[in-house]
């Protein structure tokens, strides 16, 4: 059976890929740090600095098309999405400047510090309205029943989804992930097209219904740019996004970071006696458990690097969760300390012009998330006997399940 010890290629298909790939990540940053991988199509960069580099240098690694990665769905399927299988074409992070400077601004409207203050306290209530209906119980699923609700809610109530198409939003969300970024035989795929179809449908008319009507929210806040700032697909796709960001990022990192606090009591315990430690433990959190494994470019123009020739037009991964366990930046890379003086050095939310622009809003929920957990569930542990389960993807680290159980109040 291959192992993270013994692979010779990534394949998102195997356990170890997504749960525990850093020995084979170490072996390439070691012996072979520009990787050809047959099984994803593209070459890997997996040193730190190669891959900071690659992000400064959007002239020579190009990000458009960058979330276009659709290699394995099948012809039909690619013909049933039409233009569609090149969806966020139009998305901030899948363009370079100046395109990607103007939708940026733009964008960034809607982050000031005090909305994202605004939004934390909302976060904080959805937190506490979570809470509030499974602390009774004793035990949970905490990918499933904490991790993802409150977050999920706040990115519908930010961009104006109505509270009666927040699950079918999920789904969507949901089946856009397995569609794209995970292997799926070829009924499945057929399946999750239709669901990505309708999705694209219900955000283009909840943009349409927003720019005749508009309301206090971000759909509104976009719509009323269209035809100046932006065009009508830039705001659709830049809808779409934020809101599969609010549906996946944030609730892996926290599910990533409780898996690793349960497996390391002590620091658990050190954060219920003193919360002020909270921040540094998410930086290194995102740091050794990245929520994302990276970003993908295009070359354009032949790149020579540690004596490989790289042609122009080229796909590559910049392989952010590999560079976040580089041992040449974060000594003792494989140890867990909160108190790592570096650890914000990491790039789950990219580099450079590119950097996640909600990032702060992402930090700030992930505290706030922390607060409420060690406040009200401080004697959280795993669940005797289930096991935690990642799912395959090419693109993030997440669990699929993380069974916990805490003391009843």
């Amino acid at each position: 059976m291959t192992s993270p010890e013994t692979a010779t290629d990534f394949d998102v298909t195997s356990d170890w890929h997504v749960a525990n790939p850093y020995p084979f990540l170490r072996r390439l940053r070691h012996d072979r740090p520009v990787f050809w991988s047959d099984h994803l199509g593209m070459w890997v960069l997996t040193r730190y600095h190669d891959v900071r580099a690659a992000y400064r240098d959007h002239e020579t690694y190009s990000s458009v098309g960058s979330l276009t990665i659709s290699r394995t769905l099948t012809d039909e399927v690619k013909e049933t999405l039409g233009e569609h299988r090149s969806f966020l074409d139009d998305f901030a992070a899948n363009v370079d400047p100046p395109k990607h400077t103007r939708m940026r601004r733009a964008i960034s409207r809607a982050f000031t510090p005090r909305a994202v203050a605004r939004l934390g306290d909302e976060f904080r209530a959805k937190v506490d309205a979570v809470l509030d209906a499974v602390v009774p119980e004793g035990r949970a699923d905490f990918t499933a029943e904490i991790a993802h609700l409150p977050s999920a809610r706040l990115a519908a109530v930010f961009i104006g989804v109505p509270p009666e198409d927040e699950e079918r939003v999920k789904h969507w969300v949901t089946s856009w992930f397995q569609l794209f970024l995970s292997p799926q035989p070829p009924e499945r795929q057929r399946e999750l097209a239709q669901d990505f179809l309708k999705y694209l449908d219900y955000v283009d008319r909840l943009v349409t219904e927003r720019r005749a009507e508009p309301r206090e929210d971000f759909a509104s806040l976009m719509a009323e740019l269209i035809g100046t700032d932006l065009s009508h697909r830039e705001v659709v796709e830049t809808i779409s996004a934020l809101l599969l960001g609010g549906n996946d990022t944030v609730p892996n990192g926290l599910s990533n970071a409780v898996h690793r606090l349960l497996r390391e009591r002590h620091v658990w315990a050190e954060i219920v006696a003193d919360r002020s430690l909270i921040p540094g433990m998410i930086e290194e959190s995102l740091r050794i458990d990245g929520a994302s494994l990276g970003s993908f470019r295009t070359t354009t123009r032949e790149v020579t690097l540690h004596g490989t020739a790289i042609p122009a037009g080229t796909q590559l991964l910049l392989h952010a969760d590999s560079a976040g366990h580089d041992e040449t930046v974060f000594a003792d890379p494989e140890r867990f300390d909160i108190r790592r003086p570096n650890a914000r050095d990491h790039m789950v939310f990219g580099y450079g012009v590119h950097h996640c622009v909600g990032a702060a809003l992402s930090r700030l929920k992930m505290e706030i998330a922390f607060e409420r957990l060690t406040t009200r569930l401080p004697s959280l542990r795993p669940a005797p006997g289930a096991a935690p389960a990642y799912r395959k993807s090419m693109v993030g680290r997440g669990l699929q399940t993380l069974p916990v159980e805490w003391d009843e109040r």
